[in-house]
């Protein structure tokens, strides 16, 4: 017996060899291709992550043009049918160079207060490499929404009241009349007007314009300006405008009679007083612009008031105007919740509306001449034939996001 185990195991000598024979050829045999596959494995991953780098600086170049877009920076070209924009530089994004197109056509108006336009946004990102460039493209589709109000039958009254109107003794009014409820309506003696041109919601609908949507309005067009502190004195500054005042101002003048020229949209995040410390008489020229007020406005006797324009206030206007300068300027004085209450010192041409009240001393000389292509600033619902940046962005929507 222990010899035959002895031959057993003399007889297994080798066997291992053979085996590792076997995996050497086995291994040799698959080793290149699994090299080759290894090799086109690195090869793909780095394709894929230089597409995804590509992929991520091209989306980025639309959510930049996006951005611009909301923030109104963008200045368009008209090109045929559609206004066009290409970025003048590439962005620079995750190294890659991003090269962005934006197209803008107007779709039109979709309800009474908007207006829709289509923006088509193209943004390619490039790899440029010693062996060759590489690119990837993301187009986007967005539908725009812009604010576009309507409150131009308010203009279209010599004197608006979302409540009551008093007109004291020895007073004219040459123009229409509106309130809520005629019954209101309450002339002094000896108030010249045309009974037939006073009229009420029975006749016809004045839409109150109300304050978010005119501070907004008002707030874009002056996003960005400098606020040009509490005080003017019209001795040192002539124009203002735009601005944002972020708190009350109080406007003065202690040289010589002069004139403050409005050159854009003024608001003013507080009360406005037009003082006479100074007792230097000056003129507000509103230049077609207007003055948008949080709070209330103030006037004095000495302030005279020239152009077209507006001066809007949420609380009560309690002004004394008069007006001078061309026939026919047209004037909008608008209190949105509160009351306005005026002693002209002469004639006053345009609107006086009140939503509380509008109370006029005795003496007045209302007359309402058309505001139509005066270049207010004020939202009569031109916007669709406007161009949207002068308008408020409401909404905006990503329609559709494609690669390719």
């Amino acid at each position: 017996m222990k010899m035959y185990c002895s031959r057993l195991m003399r007889e297994e000598k080798g066997k291992v060899l053979i085996m590792v024979l076997i995996l050497l050829v086995v291994g040799g045999l698959i080793l290149t291709p699994l090299l080759g596959l290894m090799q086109t494995g690195l090869i793909a991953g780095q394709v894929y992550e230089k597409k995804a780098a590509e992929l991520y600086a091209a989306d980025a170049g639309v959510e930049h043009a996006i951005w611009k877009i909301q923030h109104k920076q963008i200045q368009f070209d008209e090109a045929n049918d559609y206004d066009y924009y290409h970025y003048p530089e590439p962005l620079g994004v995750n190294g890659k160079e991003v090269d962005v197109e934006i197209r803008r056509w107007r779709i039109g108006r979709v309800s009474a207060c908007h207006v829709e336009y289509a923006y088509e946004i193209i943004s390619t990102a490039r790899t440029t490499e010693a062996d060759g460039s590489s690119t990837t493209e993301v187009e986007a589709f967005l539908s725009v929404l812009y604010e576009d109000l309507d409150f131009s039958n308010l203009l279209d009254y010599a004197i608006v009241s979302d409540d009551t109107i008093n007109i004291q003794g020895k007073s004219e009014v040459d123009g229409s009349v509106w309130l809520p409820d005629s019954g209101d309506f309450s002339p002094g003696p000896q108030v010249q007007y045309d009974p037939d041109k006073v009229k009420d919601s029975e006749c016809t609908i004045i839409e109150w314009p109300d304050y978010p949507r005119l501070s907004d309005y008002y707030s874009f067009r002056v996003e960005g300006t400098d606020d040009p502190g509490d005080s003017i004195d019209i001795r040192s500054i002539r124009e203002i405008g735009p601005c944002d005042r972020k708190g009350s101002l109080a406007i003065d003048n202690t040289g010589d009679p002069a004139t403050l020229e409005l050159t854009g949209t003024v608001y003013v995040r507080g009360d406005l007083d037009f003082e006479q410390a100074g007792g230097g008489r000056y003129t507000i020229n509103l230049n077609g612009q207007t003055i948008f007020v949080d709070g209330g406005v103030r006037g004095a006797a000495k302030v005279r008031v020239s152009g077209s324009g507006c001066i809007i206030a949420r609380e009560n206007i309690d002004f004394q105007p008069g007006i001078e300068g061309d026939e026919g300027e047209f004037v909008l004085l608008l209190s949105i919740e509160g009351g306005v209450w005026s002693k002209p010192l002469g004639g006053f041409t345009g609107c006086i509306a009140g939503s509380d009240y509008v109370d006029l001393w005795p003496g007045s000389y209302i007359e309402w001449t058309d505001w139509r292509n005066r270049d207010l600033v004020f939202p009569t619902g031109e916007g669709a034939d406007a161009d949207p940046d002068s308008l408020p962005m409401d909404e905006l929507s990503v329609r559709s996001w494609n690669i390719g």
